[in-house]
Order: structure tokens, then sequence, then C-alpha cells
């Protein structure tokens, strides 16, 4: 089921990065590997991977930084992001440069696998047969377009992260619903997440600015105090 997907690792602990190899391996997938952050980026562009796992404490440049590039740079891979620190802002500050998920060590095999499945399934990688799939939609101000990943508001593009894509995907198919904190969290971060909801609101605070929605009071995205989120039915 996996195999033609690549991954790459940047890894500095050379046990932890041949264990993650011989993991990925197992399970079919194409790996590449690097141990120092220096030269993470130009072996990332060389090897151009369906999903980026990335250590967060490395030589030269540490994960942050390397994942902010990424970004900077217009590249939507899936970035799932190692950490040792389990504190709930440097989970954020991941999030913050474009993570798309985390896993805290020491992890799980199994959870490990089942994220880096996710990953590449919500970011359209892994595409299963049948599936329909809408390029372009509107939400507030904003047109999404799924195949390049951008929002669209007054002829001004937006990079999204896969995350943001799928919030604003399962906000569109919920249009006008209250959604709950842990109905959002479920649908896009997955049953077996374990942060706290701050990484939603963070999500969510950034969406406002992709799709028009600046102003004191919110008018597409509105907060639903005690409950969750909901999207207004305004100008669309």
């Amino acid at each position: 089921m996996s195999e033609g997907h690549n991954i790459f690792i940047v890894e500095d602990d050379p046990n932890i990065r041949f264990g993650l190899e011989e993991v990925f391996r197992s399970e079919n997938y194409s790996v590449a590997s690097c141990g120092d952050g220096s030269s993470a980026l130009e072996q990332i562009g060389e090897h151009l991977p369906d999903l980026i796992v990335l250590d967060v404490m490395l030589p030269g440049k540490n994960g942050y930084e390397i994942c902010k590039e990424l970004r900077e740079g217009d590249c939507r891979i899936p970035i799932l992001m190692l950490t040792a620190k389990g504190q709930e802002i440097d989970k954020v500050i991941g999030l913050d440069s474009g993570a798309d998920d985390y896993v805290t060590k020491p992890f799980g095999v199994q959870e490990l696998k089942a994220r880096v499945s996710a990953l590449l399934r919500r970011s359209g990688n892994w595409q299963s047969p049948g599936i329909e799939v809408v390029e372009d939609f509107t939400v507030g101000n904003a047109t999404i377009c799924e195949t390049t990943y951008e929002s669209i508001v007054d002829g001004e593009a937006h990079r999204l992260t896969p995350k943001e894509m799928e919030l604003l995907k399962f906000f569109h198919a919920n249009e006008g619903k209250v959604l709950s904190r842990d109905q959002l969290l479920n649908a896009v971060w997955g049953v077996k997440y374990f942060g706290t909801t701050r990484t939603l609101d963070q999500c969510v605070a950034q969406l406002r600015k992709k799709i028009g929605d600046t102003g004191k009071k919110p008018e597409y995205l509105v907060t639903v105090h005690g409950v969750g989120y909901q999207l207004n039915r305004v100008n669309l």
C-alpha cells in the first residue's frame, strides 16, 4: 500500500535514524536520510520526497528553521516533526513553523506509522481510488484551490499547509454548523491526537488571515464560545 512513496528523514542520532529507516523500509517506503540541519534543505531538494520526518534538535540548523525555510520556499511536502520536548509551546512553535504533525520522543512505532500514512492521505499523496477531488471552493472572501494548496483573496495567493487545507475542507463541508473543538481535532488531526486545543486555535487564527477574515470581529470563521467554531454563510 505504501510502495512508491518516498520519505526523507532528518535525524542526528544515528541509532534513531537507522531505526526509522528500517521501520519505513519494512512498510515498503523508499527512504533517504541525513544527520544534520546544514545539508538538509539541499538534500530534500534533490530527493523531492512525499513526506519529511524532521527532528527538532539538529546540528547546523534546527528543525524549526528548516521547516520555516521550506514553507517560505512554497514547499508543500507534509512535515512530521520529532521532538524530545513535551511542553505545549514547543509543539505550537513547530506547527507555527509549518509542520503538519509532531511525535514526541519516545514514541511508539505503530503511532508513528499511523501518523505518516494519515499525512500522506490528507496531503493527496496517497489517494484512494474513487475519491472525487474538488479543485476549487469558496470560503469567506477566498477561493480555495486544492490542487495548488492556495487561498486567493483579491487576486493575492496565500499558501496553505495540508492541515489548513483539511480544516478548510471540513468547515466547507459543514458550512453553517457549529463544530466543537473535539469534532474538528478528530476530523483533521485524528482520534489519536493527544495535544491541546491550542493547536486548533492557532490554525484557525492563521486561516482567518488567509481567507480575508481580518477584521476586529471575524465574519466567516466565527468563534462559538465554550463550543468551537462555525463557518458562516456571509457573502458566500
